[in-house]
């Protein structure tokens, strides 16, 4: 978009518009919503934080924590962007473990097995899940998964909603 069309739009002057290009001049509230509005923005974009983009995730940051009332390892493997949409982790079960999770939420979640085997029981179906094998649902469902073996399993999950 020129400095014209937008002028047109916003009933801006370009001279002026020009100058808040630069950095020359600041501009009351009441402008900037009507540049918002221009791009078809919210005006809050304007505000948000400013974030270091950070797509590459080392393996020495990625670090294992535990959730409260889990004995389940997670490590995030997301980076870091606005407007992240997906929450990946790999999570570690530990042998004969059973995680329930007590609230339904929004969202989605997968689920590939890496290493061992899991049975997930989402609403009353159980589902059995070895090395190479994925499980893809909605969130809200009640759900649940159990480690049988005498061993750890490891997990690729991706979430939505991000939780981090």
């Amino acid at each position: 978009m020129t400095l014209k069309d937008l002028s047109e739009k916003t009933g801006l002057s370009v001279s002026f518009l020009s100058q808040i290009e630069r950095g020359s001049s600041s501009l009351a509230i009441t402008s900037l919503k009507k540049i918002s509005d221009a791009f078809n923005i919210n005006i809050s974009y304007f505000f948000e934080e400013l974030e270091n983009h950070n797509y590459k995730v080392l393996e020495d940051e990625q670090k294992p924590f535990k959730l409260e009332g889990s004995n389940n390892q997670y490590i995030r493997l997301a980076g870091k962007f606005p407007e992240r949409k997906m929450e990946p982790m790999l999570v570690t079960i530990e042998p004969n473990k059973l995680f329930v999770e007590k609230d339904s939420h929004p969202g989605e979640e997968f689920y590939y097995v890496i290493k061992g085997m899991v049975i997930f029981k989402i609403d009353e179906e159980e589902f059995t899940l070895h090395e190479g094998d994925s499980i893809h649902f909605p969130s809200k469902k009640a759900h649940a998964w159990k480690n049988p073996l005498e061993e750890k399993t490891v997990l690729l999950s991706v979430l939505t909603p991000i939780i981090f």
